[in-house]
């Protein structure tokens, strides 16, 4: 991934304080953090945005990460991690992420597949119609 990702119009948001146990022997979050930081975003939006009705029977796994970290956050800085959706392939949706330090650079950004798991039937279902509806990015 070269290209820089600009957040979607209906992007998710939400901030992160990084802990003690975050920053690395250079000072800085490690790497690690920002992939669970994309997780907890995919997470926190799929909880925001569906209701627990719609969420029930359902769940998300990861089926592959690609990250590109730009700009070091260090220890005391705040960070704002952005979240949306891009291509529905059948059960899997593309999903980006982008966190900014508090100077809006930007700090990493992430491109991950997520498949939809009908949790009953343990298998991969399509994205349902309501969901695409809920969660792509509106014009």
């Amino acid at each position: 991934m070269s290209k820089v990702f600009v957040p979607a119009a209906n992007a998710f948001s939400m901030t992160f304080t990084p802990k003690a146990s975050d920053i690395d022997a250079n000072e800085h979050v490690n790497n690690v953090v920002y992939l669970a930081w994309a997780q907890d975003l995919a997470i926190a939006h799929w909880q925001a945005w569906a209701t627990p009705e719609e969420r029930a029977g359902w769940s998300w796994v990861a089926r592959r990460h690609e990250i590109d970290y730009r700009r070091e956050l260090r220890r005391g800085e705040i960070a704002t991690g952005y979240t949306w959706v891009g291509e529905l392939k059948g059960p899997r949706f593309e999903r980006y992420v982008r966190i900014d330090g508090p100077d809006g650079e930007m700090c990493a950004q992430c491109r991950t597949d997520w498949v939809l798991i009908d949790i009953a039937a343990r298998r991969p279902a399509r994205v349902m119609d309501w969901m695409v509806e809920r969660f792509s990015a509106k014009a």
